[in-house]
């Protein structure tokens, strides 16, 4: 069975000719994330729907179709590998293949779904993960829209996150299929603005413009062979570097800095 496609003119999927693929995906697992939580307390997660932007604006997605024609409830794990196989092949093709919070998430669970850790890790050790990155330099996370704001991004998420399962669930396919893609785009602009400035930019919880140098975009592979960020300011319990790459330990060999 075919992957569909809401783009067919861009079937079968080879891979474009870009030099910037972002991908998001969206959950079909219906849960409450309570302040705090684990997210992956709640898995095994059910997957909705995989998307890639391209910096020269092609936007594919990656969905199972029922007999009726409408989305599926949730992606197969044939669909997921493929999904999986093909960014691989982009990255092995020289294409720069990027992802926020993808480490630790989106290529995490296309990993789970597919049953294929081993070819997740080779995807999330390539790939460039900004979110990642700045956990690296500062010791906590920060979130896209707030990077997109801070970076003079006009574009806008479409819906909170959360979300997206319920509209899933409700059949508002089509919003949901937006919704992905245009993170999708949110990525690719940031990154695109990262490379042309090398500066991330955000607004503190108080309102205060901040900054932080990034004159180079690294892979996660690349993150890992430097020494671990220094959280002995913070006053909260801080997040530990291992909770973005400890699911590949068993699965592939890297580098990691002590």
């Amino acid at each position: 069975m075919k992957t569909p496609s809401l783009f067919p003119e861009l079937d079968p999927a080879p891979v474009p000719k870009a030099k910037r693929i972002a991908v998001d995906l969206e959950l079909a697992s219906l849960f409450e994330l309570l302040p705090g939580e684990d997210l992956w307390k709640h898995a095994p997660f059910d997957l909705a729907v995989v998307a890639i932007a391209t910096d020269r604006g092609e936007v594919r997605h990656w969905y199972e179709q029922g007999a009726d024609g409408k989305p599926g409830r949730c992606l197969t794990k044939t669909h997921a590998r493929d999904v999986l196989a093909f960014l691989r092949e982009a990255q092995r093709s020289g294409i720069r293949v990027c992802a926020w919070n993808g480490v630790s998430f989106d290529i995490r669970a296309l990993g789970e779904t597919a049953g294929d850790f081993a070819l997740a890790a080779e995807v999330a050790l390539d790939l460039v993960d900004p979110m990642f990155q700045f956990f690296q330099q500062r010791g906590f996370l920060l979130g896209l829209a707030k990077v997109a704001e801070g970076l003079g991004i006009e574009q806008k998420k479409l819906m909170h996150g959360a979300d997206a399962p319920k509209e899933w669930a409700r059949g508002n396919h089509q919003l949901v299929l937006d919704y992905v893609a245009g993170d999708c785009r949110m990525t690719d602009a940031v990154v695109a603005k990262l490379e042309e400035t090398g500066v991330v930019r955000w607004r503190t919880a108080k309102g205060t413009p901040a900054e932080e140098p990034m004159p180079r975009l690294l892979t996660a592979r690349e993150i890992l062979r430097l020494p671990p960020p220094d959280t002995s300011w913070m006053k909260d319990r801080p997040l530990k570097r291992e909770r973005f790459y400890e699911w590949m330990v068993p699965h592939a060999r890297f580098e990691v800095a002590r």
